[in-house]
């Protein structure tokens, strides 16, 4: 089975990293994990070798379906295997508690993590393979080079870490890039609908034109001046500047206002 680069596809077939990955997740017992993308099955593999309760894998490539269905009949009850596109599975659907465990599309890895974010009050963990550039988005510390809207959202609702990094060598094929896991662990307290979806108004106006100051690249959102003064911002400020907390306050000024 060839790796194909319009899906993002690259495979994770070594025996050893596939049951790291797996051991990130934590103690599995009676957990209900989600695998997206999981190809011939590497990692599914291993983690059949867990003590999870059940394994939902998500496959597009009608191509691995083949080699998910022998896993499936050597673990029945324990795996189903769907023939969909990750992006429209509504995981909340699986009975809690819950996890992702999942070596992602590159192409598609972004989206999924975004939307899983916004149901983060669902999920128990998340162990996700991006290449290491998207890894080092999510976990970025403020004024560095690759913080960002990713890293305000992800770190907003969870903690985040890299829990591994791997060389193209691990792969078939082997990506130009290198690989990361990153371990995310959702907060008790987790904003409502409203909220979150105000933070990613005002995450994608400041990042959007990240180099202008706050005051000008809020704009869009109409009484820039206002809404950076109820949150206490200087309007000289720039996004990569702002903590986290930071950029709450101005999601919930935001809200506020629209209600």
């Amino acid at each position: 089975m060839d790796a194909r680069k319009a899906l993002g596809q690259h495979f994770l077939l070594d025996e050893a990293v596939c049951r790291r990955v797996a051991l990130l997740a934590g103690d599995l017992s009676g957990r209900h994990v989600l695998e997206v993308g999981p190809g011939p099955g590497g990692l599914t593999r291993a983690l059949l070798g867990t003590p999870l309760a059940h394994l939902t894998a998500v496959e597009l490539d009608e191509r691995a379906l083949a080699a998910l269905a022998e896993l499936e009949a050597a673990h029945p009850g324990r795996l189903t295997v769907l023939r969909q596109d990750a992006l429209r599975f509504d995981g909340t659907t699986l009975p809690a508690p819950r996890q992702v465990v999942a070596n992602l599309p590159y192409n598609v890895g972004t989206p999924l993590l975004l939307g899983w974010l916004a149901q983060a009050a669902a999920w128990e963990r998340l162990v996700l393979m991006f290449q290491e550039e998207v890894a080092q988005r999510i976990v970025a510390a403020p004024g560095t080079e690759h913080y960002g809207r990713l890293a305000v959202i992800a770190q907003w609702v969870a903690t985040c870490r890299i829990g591994m990094r791997l060389p193209p060598g691990a792969f078939r094929p082997p990506p130009r890039v290198h690989s990361a896991v990153v371990v995310l662990e959702p907060r008790a307290e987790q904003p409502e609908q409203a909220l979150f979806r105000a933070m990613e108004r005002v995450t994608a106006a400041a990042f959007g034109q990240r180099r202008k100051m706050l005051r000008g690249a809020l704009k869009s959102l109409g009484g820039a001046e206002a809404l950076l003064a109820g949150a206490g911002i200087a309007g000289e400020k720039r996004a990569e500047e702002l903590p986290v907390p930071a950029f709450e306050a101005l999601a919930r000024g935001l809200l506020a206002r629209g209600a």
